[in-house]
């Protein structure tokens, strides 16, 4: 985090070269940039996460609800007969490995 905020601070003054700066201190002017907006942004300096916001594709929690109470009546089923007994109900089903999972 030091060498974040010390490159951070030595990129602010006038008339630096940052790519020179980024390779005097090993990083990569990618790197360098994205850190100096972020600094603009007053965001924090530290990694991100990178796990989704939301998951478009996801199956619905009451789809995942009436898979489960189907799977605890019968526990001995599979993937394969859970999705078709799933689509027997009138429910739609994306997909078998989605039952599975």
């Amino acid at each position: 985090m030091s060498l974040r905020e010390e490159f951070v601070a030595l990129a602010q003054h006038d008339g630096t070269n940052i790519r020179a700066l980024c390779r005097g201190l090993g990083i990569s002017p990618t790197t360098g940039y994205k850190w100096l907006e972020r600094s603009r942004r007053e965001q924090p300096l530290s990694d991100l996460s990178r796990r989704p916001m939301h998951s478009p594709k996801r199956s619905s929690a009451e789809f995942e609800q009436q898979v489960c109470q189907l799977r605890e009546q019968h526990p001995a089923w599979g993937a394969r007969k859970l999705a078709t007994r799933l689509s027997d109900l009138g429910l739609a089903v994306p997909a078998v490995s989605t039952v599975h999972a």
